[in-house]
């Protein structure tokens, strides 16, 4: 299953061979999920600003809220007593009502960083992911919100327990706490939970606490008779929410890889729609020819081909920008953060702060590093020292930047449709007149670029000038005839939103190309010119160690 639909068929006039590292993945990750009155699991995605159905018998999905509709980052979900959907709006802070007949009311814009949602007959309850959040009833036929509570420590996803009170993780505190729908004093009733993220209860009435943490642990607490606990870790890296269905059985989500997975009382999981790459947005190769994905929430990787998810090396939030130097990963976060990642001790070292959506970035001759800061038009040198100094301003949207043999920096302007080479003193343009260009990699005489508008890769001499179609028909950006949206860089509160739409390119030392297929979830390799051609494009493409059809 591939989210992007039978437009995905890359095909390279020049006789690259292409092949995907990875399977496509069917979600644009996977956040709030509960079952639907048809008895279908419905999947908020928020990367994609879309809500799918998957039918947990068969796993098939269907999009029933598109990325092109009011809703812009769905976040959780919960239904009321007349089967409406209520939809949380994280980035702008809306709370929806889709009616059965596909019918969008907003019910609320007054709750900042809304995330946790849940239904009471025909009560609804939210509350804020923010320190010093609030819980709140809202009245979707309208009035003011209720505030229950205030000082949640980063709520998410509550629940009414069978105790008759709402549920709710503090994510920063590691607790648990309740309260009546109807207010009074909040009542913790749990502490020292692991990283947690959603409560849910199953249908013996044992409380399930999800963990957001690399391991996938969850902690059953059963809070009305022993209190016992028990810890599962079922390896499933940043799980978000879950659901329990007629029968009992557990169907939990992923943000930081997408997918919905059954997950048994004792850790075994069974998959129902498969997990992989949310993005992936920035790609690398390390010189060992380890490939490295940046996929929003996490550095992902190695991506090697295998039928299985790509793993994950470290949960790295609003990670966008990679680039392998040495042993090491560099990285740049919507958190205004450029940051360098050992993966042999797992350190992390800060570079920068405060920069405006930093995306692109590269190894610098000599040592430093160079960043398309895309929210400020700048590009920026980050010494080994970490000073940092501007090397050109006032460009139009800044997305990549890469260095020839020379070391020359290049850098893809998305907004001018250009390519620009740094002197000293000034920028030479290299090639205008491109489509939305994004990714770069210099290889020998020549620099490659996404042009994510035409979903094509070209080809650019840098000696003549000379332009060539390398690629074409490439999965990047949102499907074909999906409206484009501008979506805003931050929270309203000041906090990363969404991610970019960035399809990085890494040239591998084996003289192939890695793209991220942002599109579909996949990163696909393009070998060095003169290998024999294979098409990617069919229907049944699969992994690099099997045959293509």
């Amino acid at each position: 299953m591939s989210r992007y639909g039978p437009a995905a068929r890359p095909t390279s006039p020049t006789g690259r061979r292409m092949r995907r590292l990875n399977l496509p993945n069917p979600l644009w990750g996977s956040n709030g999920v509960a079952f639907g009155p048809d008895g279908r699991l419905y999947v908020a995605q928020f990367l994609a600003g879309q809500i799918s159905a998957v039918d947990p018998a068969t796993g098939d999905v269907e999009v029933v809220v598109p990325m092109d509709g009011p809703v812009q980052s769905p976040d959780d979900l919960a239904f009321g007593a007349d089967g409406s959907m209520y939809i949380a709006d994280l980035v702008p802070g809306r709370v929806w009502r889709r009616t059965p007949r596909g019918e969008f009311t907003l019910v609320s814009d007054e709750v900042a960083v809304v995330n946790g949602i849940t239904c009471v007959g025909d009560r609804l309850f939210v509350n804020e992911m923010r320190m010093n959040g609030r819980l709140l009833e809202l009245f979707p036929d309208g009035g003011a919100p209720r505030v229950l509570t205030e000082g949640l420590a980063l709520g998410n996803a509550m629940q009414l327990g069978p105790d008759g009170h709402l549920y709710y993780p503090h994510m920063v505190t590691g607790q648990v706490w309740r309260i009546a729908p109807d207010g009074g004093v909040p009542e913790r009733v749990a502490e020292e939970v692991h990283e947690p993220v959603a409560v849910r209860f199953d249908r013996g009435g044992v409380l399930s606490v999800l963990s957001r943490g690399v391991e996938g642990i969850v902690t059953r607490i059963d809070l009305h008779g022993t209190g016992r606990r028990t810890v599962v870790a079922s390896g499933l890296a940043g799980l978000d929410n879950a659901a329990f269905d007629a029968e009992n059985r557990m169907f939990v989500s992923s943000y930081a890889s997408g997918g919905v997975t059954e997950l048994h009382p004792d850790g075994r999981t069974r998959e129902i729609v498969p997990r992989g790459l949310d993005g992936p947005y920035g790609v690398t190769v390390a010189p060992t020819g380890t490939v490295y994905a940046a996929d929003h929430y996490r550095v992902a990787g190695p991506v090697t081909g295998a039928p299985d998810a790509v793993p994950t090396e470290v949960l790295r939030p609003f990670a966008h920008g990679i680039a392998a130097d040495g042993d090491l990963l560099h990285l740049t976060s919507q958190y205004g953060e450029i940051t360098t990642y050992d993966p042999a001790d797992g350190t992390t070292r800060v570079r920068a702060r405060g920069l405006r959506q930093p995306t692109g970035l590269c190894p610098r001759p000599g040592g430093g590093l160079l960043v398309a800061e895309t929210g400020a038009g700048r590009v920026l040198a980050v010494g080994t020292d970490d000073s940092v100094t501007a090397l050109a301003e006032g460009l139009e949207r800044p997305v990549d930047v890469a260095v020839d043999a020379d070391g020359r920096c290049y850098v893809s302007e998305e907004g001018r449709g250009a390519v620009l080479r740094l002197d000293d003193g000034g920028a030479t343009v290299v090639a205008d007149g491109l489509d939305a260009p994004q990714g770069l990699a210099v290889r020998g005489d020549e620099l490659f670029v996404v042009e994510s508008g035409a979903r094509r890769l070209t080809a650019l001499s840098l000696t003549t000038g000379e332009r060539r179609v390398e690629a074409e028909g490439l999965a990047v950006g949102p499907p074909p005839d999906t409206a484009p949206r501008e979506r805003p860089a931050l929270f309203t509160h000041g906090m990363p939103g969404v991610a970019p739409p960035f399809a990085g390119l890494a040239a591998a030392p084996d003289g192939s190309l890695l793209l991220a297929a942002n599109g579909e979830g996949t990163v696909l390799r393009l070998s060095a010119r003169g290998a024999p051609e294979r098409d990617a494009t069919s229907d049944e493409t699969t992994p690099e160690h099997e045959e293509t059809p």
